[in-house]
């Protein structure tokens, strides 16, 4: 996602800190009323939600382009999932990291910062000229990315402090996840038929610095600043173990069997028991682990993390296997992936008419029954079944990822304290970035016994998408009603 705050002149004053959440009663401080959203709030979700959709064009331009690309550097098979991985490795090892200094340093400032970085990388990305060059392009972006998503959700929760308000706010971000799903490949798609592949990445570079320069006009600052110096140690630690882990990922589509991969595994485990000891004893922890003991918390994770697996590691892979199973040229590939995409977008705008009749965990389970429903649809219509054989089952999964998106950001911020509703969205996003890279290695290794093996495991684990977040939401303050 995508997050801004600013202003032409930026605010020093900061919004007043809540009380940190106690370890015996974890979870969201009671918020007193408040008479709509803030200043500019209008502005804000403007801004932030078109980076938001410029952040996820960049993430899934690569869909399309991936042949044209390697081709351009040599790349050999085995290092081609490099040029599509280089974003959530940035992505999934600074979410966390960044959304803590967003809370304590201002989330205009990362923000801003984010949305520079991103558009300098991205563009840059464009005059790449090998496969090394072009990975450690899309890794900085994945970094800028993750300023960019985790500070976003901060700025829109000050702006929108609660209500029906903050429950829009967050369905049209969310909508605009699923926008800039749709238009990324598209995008490519179009450029690549038309002229050289690099234009996608010089393009969208420069719409997301025209999107910096706006929102340092437009957006409010907003901080909390807490007692403690910055979790170096834990950053460290968890870095290195979604490092680790997202590698081992990467490397095992080659053989999960090989040494360097169990190795790989193993430094992640220990890396993140450290980072759990880490966080129990740091003054100013990067996330309060006692927050997992609330409901809506655990709801969100799991939410994300089964987002991640179910539904964005499958449809991550979608374009390859309709070219390579159906036979389909890139741009008709980027057309059906749009009805899927766009659908989602459409049902996430309208999502808020559910609010007051769904709690946001009940809304999740909704749309991973919808998207399994979907995905099953497909089976044995991706080796050349014909486009409109796919269209009720791609429409169904849409609908069913229009909720998700729509339902995982306001349980992120509701599920925090106010002052700490950046590094719920760090949290967030990490789980389901970690949940996406796992699930593209799933997917990409199924395939290669045919397309409908991928779709039952994505219809499996949506299933248990359901059932986990339904089960990690019992209790009281699950509902991520918003108010």
């Amino acid at each position: 996602a995508a997050t801004a705050a600013g202003a032409g002149t930026p605010a020093t004053a900061a919004a007043p800190a809540a009380p940190a959440p106690s370890t015996a009663h974890p979870g969201p401080a009671p918020s007193a009323p408040h008479p709509g959203p803030a200043p500019r709030g209008r502005a804000t979700l403007a801004v932030t939600s078109a980076a938001t959709a410029l952040t996820l064009m960049n993430y899934t331009a690569p869909m399309l382009t991936l042949p044209s690309t390697a081709r351009a550097f040599g790349t050999p098979a085995s290092l081609q999932a490099w040029l599509l991985n280089g974003t959530p490795l940035g992505l999934a090892v600074l979410l966390l990291v960044a959304g803590s200094l967003a809370d304590a340093h201002g989330r205009r400032r990362v923000f801003l910062l984010g949305t520079l970085g991103l558009g300098l990388t991205t563009a840059l990305g464009g005059f790449a000229a090998s496969t090394l060059t072009f990975t450690l392009a899309r890794v900085a972006q994945g970094a800028a990315s993750a300023a960019v998503l985790a500070a976003s959700l901060g700025l829109l929760a000050h702006a929108f402090p609660t209500g029906p308000e903050r429950i829009r706010a967050t369905a049209v971000w969310g909508a605009f996840v699923s926008a800039g799903i749709a238009l990324g490949p598209l995008l490519a798609g179009t450029v690549s038929t038309l002229a050289d592949w690099r234009w996608t990445y010089l393009a969208l570079g420069s719409a997301t610095l025209l999107v910096a320069a706006l929102g340092t006009r437009t957006l409010d600052e907003s901080r909390a600043p807490r007692e403690g110096r910055t979790d170096l140690a834990g950053a460290l630690a968890l870095g290195l173990a979604l490092a680790s882990l997202l590698t081992a990922l990467t490397l095992g589509r080659d053989g999960w069997l090989r040494p360097s991969v169990g190795l790989l595994a193993l430094a992640a485990a220990a890396l993140g028991a450290l980072f759990v000891r880490v966080e129990r004893r740091a003054a100013a922890p990067m996330i309060d682990l006692a927050l997992f003991r609330t409901p809506a918390f655990r709801a969100a994770t799991a939410g994300a993390l089964f987002t991640g697996l179910a539904v964005i590691g499958f449809f991550s892979v979608l374009p390859a296997l309709l070219q390579r199973g159906a036979g389909m040229a890139a741009l008709t590939t980027a057309w059906l992936f749009l009805l899927w995409s766009g659908t989602a977008f459409v049902v996430a705008l309208q999502s808020r008419r559910l609010a007051g009749r769904l709690s946001a965990t009940y809304q999740l389970a909704l749309g991973f029954g919808l998207s399994t429903a979907g995905v099953l649809a497909l089976f044995g219509a991706l080796e050349g079944a014909g486009w409109p054989r796919m269209l009720p089952g791609l429409v169904v999964a849409g609908a069913g990822s229009g909720l998700l998106n729509a339902a995982l950001p306001r349980l992120a911020v509701d599920s925090v304290p106010r002052e700490r509703v950046a590094m719920g969205s760090g949290a967030n996003n990490t789980a389901r970035y970690i949940g996406s890279s796992a699930g593209v290695a799933l997917a990409l290794a199924l395939s290669t016994t045919g397309p409908d093996t991928a779709l039952l495991a994505s219809a499996a684990l949506g299933l248990g998408g359901a059932a986990v977040t339904l089960a990690a939401g019992r209790g009281r303050g699950a509902g991520g009603s918003g108010t």
